[in-house]
């Protein structure tokens, strides 16, 4: 339940932007520069990807082309220090070409267990089972406002403008998600937590 209160409270703990000169690295073929930024956002990527597409393949077919696409595209890089909005607007147009090419918009299958973030080992299957079900009951652009700015760490105003809608509809509508989360865990304790 640990993860599911920070998230609640306080979000997780965002990642800082990616360095430019990381990028840069890359661009000049260092293959540690790109072992890095894999470590530093992979879970970003994915999460992001799965919370769009609602499909465990479809997302790590994103996260590979993602990278994939990142390291071409490094030598044109031009950001001045928005090289993780850089490399999530690009995870967001491979998901939305994911979803015209196959034309998806279907629900998690049932047996489904894979959450929108890496837990910590100290994670319960609980926690776990909790989390899932707390992300199902927000509705597609809750969860993916959610996740960009609790787990990824956008600022509002980034997340409008990745996900094409105005400032004041991401800031109610990230309001109203963390409202509702909050009601749906506070309403699922037990008395003996």
């Amino acid at each position: 339940m640990i993860i599911l209160t920070s998230i609640i409270k306080n979000g997780l703990e965002t990642q800082s932007d990616v360095p430019d000169e990381l990028i840069y690295s890359i661009s000049q073929g260092n293959t540690d520069a790109f072992e890095t930024l894999y470590k530093t956002m992979k879970s970003s990527v994915y999460g992001y990807a799965l919370s769009i597409l609602k499909n465990t393949y479809d997302a790590e077919d994103v996260l590979h082309d993602c990278f994939v696409n990142i390291y071409k595209a490094a030598p044109s890089y031009r950001g001045n220090g928005k090289g993780k909005s850089w490399i999530m607007t690009i995870a967001h147009n491979l998901c939305i070409q994911k979803l015209r090419e196959r034309n998806k918009t279907s629900d998690f299958p049932q047996d489904e267990r894979e959450l929108y973030l890496e837990l910590p080992p100290q994670a319960s299957a609980d926690d776990k089972i909790v989390l899932e079900k707390c992300m199902k009951a927000l509705s597609d652009e809750e969860r993916q406002i959610i996740v960009l700015h609790a787990v990824t760490g956008f600022k509002h105003r980034e997340i409008a403008s990745i996900l094409g809608i105005p400032l004041p509809t991401v800031l109610s509508k990230y309001n109203r998600s963390i409202k509702k989360l909050r009601e749906l865990y506070n309403g699922g304790e037990s008395d003996d937590q």
